[in-house]
């Protein structure tokens, strides 16, 4: 699955994906883009997931018609994500096109 992470997560978030293709905002080029700005360009270079800790991009973007999946974490502290990257990848298989998943991150 091609998934995108936003700027506000740990690249380190990349090698605990395992099994997909997964690439960061800034290796794309993409940092510093508004969250419409982000959405357009995932969607238009083919990504099926964002993953992001933007709690605020939920309600920010009209997401009727989108292709986009995205997996909102509660946290983006990088131990509470390396103890949680199993229910990461979970929300990731279950997520469907257009869907917003949030995913609760407990220690």
């Amino acid at each position: 699955m091609l998934t995108l992470l936003d700027e506000n997560l740990p690249h380190s978030l990349r090698r605990l994906l395992k099994g997909h293709d997964v690439r960061t905002a800034a290796y794309q080029g993409w940092a510093g883009l508004t969250n419409g700005a982000l959405l357009k360009a995932a969607e238009d270079a083919g990504f099926e997931v964002i993953v992001t800790a933007d709690r605020g991009i939920r309600y920010q973007q009209n997401r009727r018609n989108s292709r986009v999946a995205l997996i909102v974490l509660s946290d983006n502290d990088e131990s509470v994500i390396t103890s949680n990257a199993d229910a990461i990848l979970a929300a990731m298989r279950m997520a469907q096109p257009g869907a917003i998943v949030w995913v609760d991150l407990t220690e």
